[in-house]
């Protein structure tokens, strides 16, 4: 992979989003390679538990600037296929039928918000930030509205949506945004310790349990 990096141990697999240098941003690179990560760890029965987690300072910084603005000269097919790659990249993580935790060890902005919202698990490092900037940009945030309006709800997230404000873990917690909020140093430690808790569970069961939140509000 050009832009993700990974390490399995002990039937867990932690994928690092490893473009530090532009802050984990996604782009016409890296979507395709999530995806197939994604399909890889659904086919092969050794994997249990998917963590996944910012290579540097930030965990993402959304869509790529630079990507964004060559869209502006995409036809609307071209716009359309980039959007339904982002959508897809959630949808696979949303309804994996694998645990998917995410430990969130810096920024997370825009579009990298939506690995908040897909996946099970969310701890974040008490250095993470997060905003839903995209209002600032002119755009939307919509391919990821789906998963954080199921997590936390309209009530709060009216106010992130337009207003694109940044918060921190502590005000994430509070809005139940994410489940446990810890220090810097203890965050992969405590991901790990998590993934395995998860691993003695039974995986089919783990499957339609995850599937239910699929099934069961529609």
């Amino acid at each position: 992979y050009q832009t993700l990096k990974y390490e399995i141990k002990e039937r867990i697999i932690t994928v690092w989003l490893n473009r530090p240098k532009v802050h984990n941003a996604f782009n016409a690179t890296m979507l395709p390679e999530l995806v197939d990560i994604l399909d890889t760890v659904e086919q092969n029965d050794d994997i249990r538990v998917v963590i996944f987690t910012g290579e540097g300072k930030s965990f993402s910084a959304g869509a790529d600037l630079n990507w964004m603005k060559a869209m502006v000269k995409f036809s609307y097919e071209e716009n359309l296929e980039d959007a339904l790659w982002i959508s897809k990249v959630f949808h696979k993580i949303y309804t994996l039928k694998k645990p998917v935790i995410a430990a969130i060890n810096g920024a997370t902005i825009g579009g990298g918000m939506g690995f908040v919202g897909a996946s099970d698990i969310v701890i974040a490092s008490d250095k993470a930030r997060f905003t839903l900037s995209e209002v600032r940009l002119g755009v939307v945030p919509a391919c990821i509205s789906p998963y954080l309006i199921k997590k936390v709800g309209e009530g709060v997230l009216k106010e992130l949506f337009i207003t694109g404000m940044r918060f921190d873990a502590q005000k994430a917690m509070d809005i139940r945004l994410i489940n446990y909020s810890v220090d810097h140093d203890d965050l992969l430690p405590f991901a790990f310790e998590k993934a395995k808790a998860l691993c003695a569970a039974g995986p089919e069961a783990i499957a339609v349990c995850k599937q239910l939140f699929v099934d069961v509000p529609e």
